[in-house]
């Protein structure tokens, strides 16, 4: 059953813990990095039929099997696809950056260029479910950012197969080329390349542990977009929500994964009480009551603040992923919250609409890493460079206070490089 806490009444530490399992998978890991960098796509196929039980003859999902994938997935999903991704991409079509040229000065322009990234590796979950949605919030981005080649990795079901709505989703989001493997190893085949596997520049998307730990152990060598922990939802919730509507926005999250996390902050005992006991009700009634149970169980939690102010503030400390504001006006608070994934506003704006059909991105910062960082974006598929432009005259005019500069910072080098072309 979750736990009901007195904001004030416990240690903090009580209140943020997580409960995650001891496992040494920083090793593991490394070892699968490694395995890959060295034997490439064997190491692959090993993993594959190891973890996945598929024994593949190729890795590279053909257009034959995309075009059946696309005939085989009901019409009206397909119609629900479309209007996800157009959604998604009127969004995040606003975001698009430009770049900069300043020459407001005799003899001199100085400019920023916006550059999409050359390869883009996504990484889509497979195990316990099929996530499509990830496949369309994680491409359209980067098809809109201006990525020359958008490449997809994720598992095969024991036949070798990849689920049809995944491939389905890819196709509509214009991705370039899918690959059956999954796990730490598909994150070691996009960041070295192997005989199949391409090398990106940079890797995106969620996935359980083991991915994490690998997209963290090879940044560096490719850029990431965040290091994603268990999936986590918190509601604000004043006393006069529903405790039904509340128990089942704290379940979309706690389905995901035993480890995810589903917090209720609300300023009424009484409301707090009908959560708990509606969560009692609902979960028996859940396909996925096994995985939401052990969730609720570990890592749900229900704070009893003593006014909606208070309850806000212990969510700017929280930070979390996905944050539901369920009040009246939600508007009004909306300047208050300071650090949060992605807000869903009001009484009618559950956070499933986020996940599938809003627009918005739902890759977004986890374990409090909303205090400085961001939802994926466009952004993440663009970098930027920056260039500079003087005449002779222009340079003339600084040469010795470029010089000056440079002589207070012990660089001697530095500052002849600007004096020699004006003694000259």
């Amino acid at each position: 059953m979750i736990k009901i806490l007195k904001y004030g009444g416990v240690e903090s530490s009580d209140i943020f813990a997580r409960v995650v399992p001891e496992m040494d998978v920083e090793a593991i890991v490394a070892d699968i990095i490694e395995n890959v960098k060295t034997k490439g796509d064997k190491a692959l196929f090993e993993y594959c039929e190891r973890f996945d039980k598929a024994k593949l003859s190729s890795l590279e999902v053909t257009k034959e099997e995309i075009d059946e994938a696309v005939k085989a997935v009901e019409p009206k999903f397909l119609e629900v696809l479309e209007l996800a991704a157009k959604n998604i991409r009127k969004f995040h079509e606003k975001q698009v950056r430009n770049g900069f040229i300043i020459n407001d000065e005799s003899g001199i322009v100085t400019g920023q260029k916006v550059i999409p990234v050359d390869r883009a590796g996504l990484y889509v979950p497979g195990g316990t479910a099929a996530y499509p949605s990830t496949v369309l919030m994680d491409s359209i981005p980067a098809k809109i950012a201006g990525v020359k080649e958008v490449v997809i990795v994720t598992p095969p079901n024991s036949e070798g197969k990849i689920n049809p709505v995944i491939l389905a989703a890819a196709s509509i989001a214009g991705v370039d080329r899918i690959f059956k493997v999954g796990g730490a190893q598909a994150v070691a085949a996009l960041a070295y390349g192997t005989e199949s596997v391409p090398k990106v520049d940079k890797i995106v998307g969620p996935g359980n542990a083991f991915v994490a730990e690998a997209k963290k152990q090879v940044y560096g060598k490719v850029s990431i977009d965040m290091i994603a922990g268990p999936s986590e939802i918190l509601v604000v919730a004043d006393g006069k929500s529903n405790p039904k509507f509340v128990a089942a926005d704290l379940l979309s999250q706690a389905e995901h994964d035993t480890l995810a996390s589903a917090v209720l902050v609300t300023d009424s005992m009484e409301l707090a009480v009908a959560v708990q006991n509606e969560l009692e009700a609902q979960i028996p009634m859940l396909e996925r009551a096994e995985i939401a149970r052990k969730s609720i169980d570990a890592n749900g939690k229900i704070i009893v603040a003593d006014t909606l102010d208070a309850a806000i503030e212990i969510s700017n400390e929280i930070a979390p992923e996905h944050l539901e504001l369920c009040v009246d006006n939600p508007f009004d608070y909306l300047d208050a919250i300071r650090h949060a994934g992605s807000i869903f506003m009001g009484r009618n704006c559950p956070e499933a609409l986020g996940d599938y059909l809003a627009g918005a991105n739902h890759t977004l910062p986890t374990s409090g890493t909303a205090k400085f960082s961001s939802p994926l974006s466009v952004d993440d598929f663009v970098k930027k460079t920056q260039y500079t432009y003087y005449t002779y005259d222009a340079l003339k005019k600084v040469a010795n206070d470029v010089s000056f500069f440079a002589q207070k910072e012990g660089l001697t080098a530095h500052a002849k490089s600007a004096t020699i072309r004006i003694e000259e």
